[in-house]
């Protein structure tokens, strides 16, 4: 397995750390390869109750590589325009497979966070950044139009003025006003940062984990329903919630005045 990602645990919380600080965790074809194998093989770990993802060193990631842009833009001027389409297309994929993860995910965002870098974090659940961090879509700086999924997440995010505002200007803000607009939960110190991410995830893993997945499923619906369809998504899933040991011990634990202890069943 490629030390481009660390893969660490604490109980039931696992942490993916990109792992390039001389480059800032530039976003390598190489690196993608070894997030989506690390992803793949988080995917079916049933023990699994949450997911932090920070970086290496001082930034979160920079953005793209350098050298990957030259021999796309290389390719483009070769007139490979669909070769490059399907290489940008396939790019995407391997970083935003932190989407196909069941449970919660938290960007630590713990130093700058530029382009695809942001990206990532904006395929997140959750977001804590570090106030001095430097948080940039900043592709048409660079003559692109935004990729990663910038301009799906983002507008969502902040909402259509704002998003579009900052991706225009390929503006750089700090990670206090980011978070100010809502890009994150909290802007910290950056020595804060990983640890309130995992606190957030230390209070998800304490929670039922067959009603937290339920809810990652129901949550990833919501853009694509109206209230009615949405209301059928709930419904269905809570059938299931109600059918789990879970639901028991979460009702008992009430009862009792105590902390309920889950085993996903």
């Amino acid at each position: 397995m490629s030390d481009l990602i660390l893969e660490s645990r604490e109980d039931d919380i696992v942490i993916l750390t990109f792992n390039d600080p001389e480059r800032l965790n530039a976003m390598t074809r190489a690196m993608g390869e070894a997030f989506q194998d690390r992803i793949a093989g988080l995917k079916d770990d049933s023990a699994m109750r949450a997911l932090v993802i920070t970086g290496g060193g001082r930034a979160f990631s920079a953005g793209g590589d350098l050298k990957m842009i030259n021999e796309v833009t290389q390719m483009a001027h070769e007139g490979k325009r669909q070769e490059v389409t399907d290489f940008m297309r396939s790019f995407y994929s391997l970083f935003l497979s932190v989407r196909e993860i069941p449970v919660p995910t938290i960007a630590a965002i713990n130093g700058h966070a530029i382009g695809a870098g942001l990206c990532v974090a904006l395929g997140c659940d959750i977001r804590y950044v570090a106030k001095s961090a430097k948080l940039a879509l900043n592709f048409t700086k660079l003559g692109l139009h935004p990729g990663m999924g910038a301009s799906w997440t983002l507008p969502r995010m902040l909402g259509p003025s704002r998003a579009s505002e900052l991706m225009f200007t390929s503006r750089t803000i700090s990670g206090r006003d980011g978070a100010a607009m809502g890009m994150a939960s909290e802007a910290l110190a950056t020595e804060d940062v990983l640890p309130r991410a995992m606190e957030t995830a230390r209070e998800i893993a304490s929670c039922s984990p067959i009603a937290i997945r339920s809810l990652k499923r129901g949550l990833s619906q919501t853009e694509g329903n109206d209230l009615s369809g949405q209301l059928d998504v709930e419904a269905a899933e809570q059938a299931i919630c109600y059918e789990s040991q879970d639901m028991l011990e979460g009702i008992s634990a009430g009862r009792e005045r105590r902390e309920p202890e889950f085993k996903g069943h």
